[in-house]
């Protein structure tokens, strides 16, 4: 039998939120699937809420921390917003923790993270408008709309895969392009 450690569980903890969403994160099932005892969850965890709430942290650090630090490396606000989004996307496809969490969004561990990453994301991608030259308001506004299409395309992918496109260059395109904020301010 194999040991397990903190970080084994919330990695098999994570991939059970995206095949089967927050009910699939138990103990007993957990611990069949990776060929141990609950008693090795339990070494590292005193219940499911702490696991479920060390999991959501991870997928927190990994998915929003991780992913901004990984974007912060590109040379321009266009392309750390391409590169950004074809993250996103990417990592969406392969699984989708993040249905699984705004399924969840009104559990009492899910809420405050979801909240957390939730405002990160929509700041950081303020931040980005901002520094491609739109003001403080149509910045908040595209972040929104950004994270609308993401959640959108999370979404579809979820439930119609065989639908979904590819849209991250038009995606850019159109989050990008200043002639929109121009002629709504006309």
């Amino acid at each position: 039998m194999v040991r397990r450690n903190r970080d084994d569980w919330t990695e098999i903890a994570l991939r059970a939120l995206a095949e089967g969403g927050l009910g699939a994160v138990a103990i007993e099932p957990l611990a069949a699937r990776a060929g141990a005892t609950k008693g090795s969850v339990y070494h590292h965890f005193p219940n499911r809420e702490a696991l479920l709430k060390a999991t959501v942290e991870r997928w927190e650090r990994e998915h929003t921390e991780k992913v901004i630090e990984l974007v912060e490396a590109e040379a321009t606000p266009h392309d750390k917003l391409r590169t950004l989004f074809s993250t996103v996307l990417d990592r969406t496809r392969k699984g989708s923790v993040e249905m699984a969490l705004q399924a969840g969004a009104e559990h009492e561990v899910i809420a405050p993270v979801l909240q957390r990453v939730t405002q990160r994301r929509l700041d950081y991608l303020t931040e980005l408008f901002e520094q491609l030259g739109f003001d403080r308001e149509h910045a908040k506004k595209r972040a929104l709309i950004a994270f609308s299409l993401y959640l959108g395309q999370v979404q579809m992918w979820s439930t119609l895969p065989g639908l979904v496109e590819p849209v991250l260059d038009e995606a850019v395109q159109v989050l990008t392009a200043h002639h929109a904020a121009v002629a709504h301010n006309a």
